[in-house]
């Protein structure tokens, strides 16, 4: 009996050695070139891919390789469960100009946010509703320039990697070049892991939108991107608002040409909960270095900061509370609260927007944020000006949003149970404007501050209405008292 099975075991393996079946079986490795690929970067291999990816599916799960080598895909991948795509070193998938991706699918919620975050057909790789699903190894997914940063047209994609309602997806190890509007856009998902990817969008758009998604921990990223580099969101292309949370980001290095590096928002439809991020380095950002921003109804709450350094930063922290209301079922007014700020540092000498905490109203105020050893050098350079309420558009998230502030340090507006201590607001040239201003707001506290003193300027900190202000232990950096201005204000010490 024992020789029997033998001799049918070896009749078994000769009639399948070295076809695609002989890897068919549940964690089995399925080589993408025994599935027809080329890897020669002139044939279409997106065919192929997709083979060994239901092979893999249909064996109960596995991993699709890519040895060395350069595979075409001018057709949209269909990504499925189980199923992970490891890239070797050396492997690059490029991206075609042949215009026959999938057709960006109807959507009767896009009118809640834009074009490229309401369509996720158009994409080099897409995927609905799967799990444990993941890209690792240490190879490279390129649009090579082929991918659309605007609204694509039919067969065009505007996007390397696209995934809605997923459960369990891994990334980890790759590289994203070249996305068009996006490198990585997910939706919906949640239990996300990622360790060293490399995103580099810097001549297309966005790094990578985290929109409705929960349990994330995101380690030794390193993302430039052109537009934003790493955001979270939550917007209402999935028809409903959807919740965002609990989330780690450690060891990460981030960059924005023109926008936001570590930013939450604008789309912020679904409330967001329990953020640590920490050990980040941010080199650049044209619009927001830290950003918060609720501009559609969303609760942003339990976000945490910790060593992090910045430089190239327009506005180097920014939080509003925006009356946009783009979401769906009639949104409130959002809030902003429960924010820590520890060991940050920031430096930059050219343009700038001053670093701002602005809320929609007496009533939706940003709320608990407290800022330990944050130490700020800004541009500086203007003259003497009115220290009154700037101009807002409650539209709009962007720091120009709101028209020059009348200090170069901190603008508080419209904020409650702010606290500063052990930090610090310079310029890099001279100020006429106070270091810091807070209007119509309640419980402030400056405790071992320090502000550099304009040559020209009226005083240092001003307080505007403010109900319950404090100033303690502080001094300009020449270790005179701060000037304080209390103008309708009510002392708290």
């Amino acid at each position: 009996m024992k020789r029997f099975l033998l001799i049918s075991f070896a009749v078994a393996g000769l009639v399948v050695a070295g076809t695609p079946a002989a890897s068919a079986a549940p964690g089995g490795v399925y080589d993408v070139k025994d599935y027809g690929a080329k890897g020669n970067g002139s044939a279409n291999d997106s065919g192929a891919i997709d083979k060994a990816i239901t092979a893999a599916n249909a064996a109960g799960g596995g991993t699709v390789r890519f040895t060395a080598g350069t595979y075409k895909s001018a057709n949209t991948v269909h990504l499925k469960s189980n199923v992970t795509l490891q890239l070797d070193a050396g492997a690059t998938i490029t991206g075609s100009g042949a215009d026959s991706y999938d057709k960006a699918e109807a959507n009767q919620w896009d009118s809640y946010q834009d074009y490229g975050h309401s369509h996720f057909h158009d994409a080099m790789f897409y995927g609905d509703r799967l799990t444990n699903i993941g890209f690792t190894g240490a190879g490279t997914i390129d649009g090579g320039g082929n991918l659309i940063t605007g609204n694509p047209k039919s067969g065009q994609a505007d996007k390397i990697l696209s995934l809605t309602r997923c459960d369990g997806l891994t990334l980890s190890g790759i590289k994203l070049r070249r996305g068009g509007h996006f490198g990585a856009l997910i939706n919906g998902c949640k239990n996300v892991v990622s360790d060293h990817l490399t995103i580099d969008t810097a001549s297309d758009r966005d790094g990578w939108n985290i929109i409705s998604t929960t349990n994330i921990t995101i380690t030794n990223a390193n993302i430039a991107a052109n537009d934003d580099a790493l955001v979270f969101k939550s917007d209402y292309a999935l028809g409903a608002k959807l919740p965002n949370g609990n989330v780690t980001v450690n060891n990460a290095k981030l960059s924005a040409v023109c926008c936001n590096a570590l930013m939450f928002g604008s789309e912020t439809c679904g409330d967001f909960t329990g953020y640590q991020f920490s050990d980040i380095t941010i080199t650049g950002a044209h619009k927001s270095g830290i950003g918060i921003v609720s501009m559609d109804g969303a609760k942003i709450s339990d976000v945490h900061y910790r060593n992090i350094k910045m430089s190239g930063t327009y506005s180097p922290v920014m939080m509003k509370i925006g009356t946009r209301k783009r979401c769906g079922n009639n949104p409130g007014v959002g809030s902003i609260s429960n924010i820590t700020l520890d060991n940050v540092t920031g430096t930059h000498t050219g343009t700038n927007f001053s670093p701002t905490i602005w809320g929609a109203d007496s009533g939706h105020r940003v709320s608990g944020v407290t800022f330990t050893g944050v130490h700020l050098t800004v541009p500086g350079g203007n003259g003497t000006m009115g220290t009154g309420v700037p101009s807002n558009d409650p539209n709009d998230y962007n720091p120009k949003s709101i028209g020059t502030r009348p200090s170069y340090g901190w603008y508080l507006h419209y904020a409650s149970g702010i606290r500063f201590v052990d930090s610090s607001v310079e310029f890099a040239k001279d100020d006429g404007r106070p270091a810091s201003i807070v209007n119509n707001s309640a419980d402030i506290t400056f405790d071992h501050f320090t502000a550099e003193k304009g040559g020209n300027s009226p005083f240092d900190v001003g307080f505007q209405s403010v109900t319950g202000y404090c100033v303690k232990n502080s001094a300009t950096t020449s270790g005179s008292a701060l000037r304080v201005n209390a103008s309708s204000s009510t002392p708290a010490c």
